[in-house]
C-alpha cells in the first residue's frame, strides 16, 4: 500500500472484479488531480489493504461494479435508464440481478463499501461515500466519442486494434490535464502502463493493464463528483441502485457502424 500523501479529499477508482480471484484495478487521485497510486489486486483482503490508508479522511470511491442489486431478474432501473442514453453508442451495461450467485446475498462492491463505512447513497451529504460508475459510458460522455473504444479483448479483435484503441484512451486521459477539473498522470505506475501498451506483443500483455486504465477512469469520475458534480448524471435511485456518469453531451450522435 502506498503511503497517503495528499491534502483534501481523495478520489479512489476500483475496476472491481465480480469474483475475488480476478484482477481488480486500483487508482487513487488526490489534490490537483494528481495520480497518487496505480496497481492491481485480487481478493477482498488485498483490495482493502490497497485502499485502507486512503479511506481515513474525506473520500469518494468510484466502483465499476454493482453496489446495490435487489431485482430478482432482468435489469435494474438504473441500467435501463443508462441504456436509454448510452446503448446506441454500444455502452449499455450488462444486466445485474439476483439470479446471478455473485450478487447474493449482496454484491461484492456493496459489501466492501459497507465494510469500509462508506455511504452508498450518492444523494447523501456524506464526506466518505461510494458510487457505482461505468467506464464505457464515462468515456463516451467525457470525450464525445461516437462509439466505445474497442480495447477489451473480444473475438475478432486483433492485437493491433486492441493496442491502437487502448493507446487512444491513454492519450485522451492524458489530455484531461488541461480540463477545468484536471487529471495529472505524473506517476511511475502510469508510465509503466504506457510502456506495457507500447511494447505489447500479446493480447495477454494488454489485458494485464486494462484494469488499471479503467480504474483511472473510475477515479476521475469520483474526482468530478467531488469538484464538479454538475457535470454528472445519476441514473436510478438509492433503493435499487444508482450509476453515476459524466453527462452525455447534447447533440452527440453515434458513429456509423
Amino acid at each position: 500500500m502506498s503511503d497517503p500523501v495528499t491534502v483534501g479529499p481523495v478520489a479512489i477508482g476500483l475496476d472491481l472484479a465480480w469474483g475475488d480471484r480476478a484482477r481488480t484495478g486500483v487508482a487513487v487521485v488526490g489534490a490537483g488531480g494528481h495520480l497518487l497510486h496505480l496497481g492491481t489486486v485480487s481478493d477482498d483482503s488485498s483490495v482493502t489493504d490497497a485502499v485502507a490508508g486512503w479511506l481515513e479522511g474525506p473520500c469518494t470511491v468510484a466502483i465499476d461494479a454493482p453496489l446495490v442489486v435487489t431485482n430478482a431478474t432482468g435489469r435494474r432501473p438504473c441500467e435501463a435508464a443508462l441504456a436509454a442514453d448510452f446503448a446506441r453508442f454500444d455502452a449499455g451495461p450488462h444486466p445485474s440481478n439476483l439470479s446471478r450467485p455473485y450478487f447474493v446475498p449482496e454484491p461484492r462492491g456493496g459489501r466492501l463499501a459497507r465494510a469500509w463505512g462508506l455511504d452508498l447513497d450518492p444523494g447523501a451529504d456524506a464526506s466518505r461515500r461510494a458510487i457505482e460508475v461505468y467506464p464505457h459510458a464515462a468515456t463516451i460522455a467525457l470525450f464525445g466519442l461516437g462509439r466505445i473504444l474497442r480495447y477489451k479483448h473480444k473475438q475478432g479483435r486483433d492485437l493491433p486494434l486492441l493496442r491502437s484503441e487502448l493507446t487512444r484512451l491513454l492519450d485522451l486521459l492524458e489530455g484531461l490535464a488541461d480540463d477545468d477539473v484536471p487529471l495529472v498522470l505524473d506517476h511511475p505506475g502510469w508510465r509503466r502502463v504506457r510502456e506495457t501498451v507500447r511494447t505489447a506483443t500479446t493480447k495477454a500483455a494488454l489485458r494485464r493493464v486494462e484494469d488499471e486504465v479503467d480504474a483511472v477512469v473510475c477515479a476521475y469520475v469520483a474526482h468530478l463528483e467531488q469538484h464538479a458534480p454538475d457535470r454528472l448524471t445519476r441514473y436510478g435511485d438509492a433503493a435499487t441502485g444508482v450509476i453515476v456518469t459524466p453527462t452525455l453531451p447534447e447533440g452527440l450522435v453515434p458513429s456509423p457502424r
